[in-house]
This record gives C-alpha cells, structure tokens and sequence, in this order.
C-alpha cells in the first residue's frame, strides 16, 4: 500500500500531470489533499491500472477527498512555454483551486517551481509511493481522456477515443493524411520520417 504523506504538516497536497508525451490536446493536472484517516489499497500510479478501476476510483477519490481540483493547460501554451513549463503550470492552477490552506506539497517527477513560497518537494515516481500523488495521477488522466473524447467527436479521424492524442502510428497516418488541427501541439514533431517513405 502507497503512504499517505510525506511530510509532517497539517494540509500536504499531492499533484501529478497527464498527457506530456502527446502530439495532441491539453496537458492536465490534478490536486488532491487526502484525509488523514484515508485507506485504500487500490490507488496506485494511472498508468498501472486498467481504466475501469481508474473510473472507479476517481468516484471514490472525489467523494472521500478533503479536496481536489484539476486544469488542463491547451497546445497554443504548451507551444509558447514548453511542455515542461506547461505542466508546472497546470499543477499550479491546480493547487490555485484549493480552499484549504496547503501547507506542503508534493509533486511527482524532478522538476517543479514554488507554488506561493510553499515548501516543496519532487518525488520521482512519486505517483508508485504517496496516495495523494497516485491520486492526483487518477484524476489528471481521467479528466484529460474525457476531454480527448470530446474532441474526438469533432476530429474522429485521428482515434483520438483510443489513442488519446498519443503518437501511435495509427495518430501519425491520420496527421499525414489529413494534416494538423487547432488541438495539435505545433511545437512537438509531429510528422515521422519514416511513415513517408516510399519503398
């Protein structure tokens, strides 16, 4: 079972971003303070369960958290600061949802800038060791793949219900085929080579 905090302060959030390596749609985010009596042996990194379980999990984790929140950060800022950048950001808008008074937060990855002058700390795989970053992990996943479903309806060409704007090759065909929308990331590379030749 992952832990439940990190540190000793009163209110520590857990924040965790989805969608970094994709070719399309947002970046997202989530934060999540937890109870100090939650349990529950099931959360773990997004990745690392099946999407039913991540569905389910995502009722319990907003009915029983103390709070959570989630943004999306949209290709033209991810074009115009990085995706690096971009991320930071989406936690940040995060966080900046909460009510409750954070006292510490910790973050999933390396990388990470100060939130408010709030003590910090990066965990790198944080999202296989702490609940409210495993939780975070849910959330941002579950909230950026509704938001690809959407869009999906408008552009069903690029499989985005399945792929979820990432860069199978199914996802580079479409983009050769039918070129880019307004929900690519224009910055990224988003054509390979190696599908546009000609044996």
């Amino acid at each position: 079972m992952l832990k439940l905090k990190f540190s000793d302060y009163k209110i520590e959030c857990g924040t965790d971003e989805a969608g970094r390596g994709c070719l399309a749609g947002p970046v997202t985010a989530a934060a999540v303070i937890l109870k100090d009596n939650f349990l529950n042996n099931e959360i773990n990194d997004s990745k690392k369960i099946s999407k039913k379980t991540r569905y389910r999990l995502k009722s319990i984790i907003e009915n029983s958290a103390l709070e959570h929140s989630f943004s999306h950060v949209y290709p033209g800022v991810i074009d115009e600061v990085n995706i690096l950048n971009a991320s930071i950001l989406a936690m940040h808008k995060s966080l900046s949802k909460l009510k409750s008074k954070i006292d510490f937060v910790i973050v999933d990855g390396n990388k990470f800038k100060p939130f408010k002058n709030k003590p910090y700390k990066t965990i790198i795989k944080g999202d296989e060791k702490y609940l409210s970053i495993a939780a975070a992990s849910i959330l941002a996943k579950t909230e950026r793949d509704n938001y690809m479903l959407k869009i999906h309806e408008e552009y069903p060409q690029y499989g985005w219900n399945t792929n979820k704007g990432y860069p199978t090759k199914f996802h580079k065909q479409a983009i050769l085929k039918f070129g880019i929308t307004k929900y690519h990331r224009k910055s990224f590379k988003l054509f390979d080579e190696q599908l546009k030749l000609k044996l």
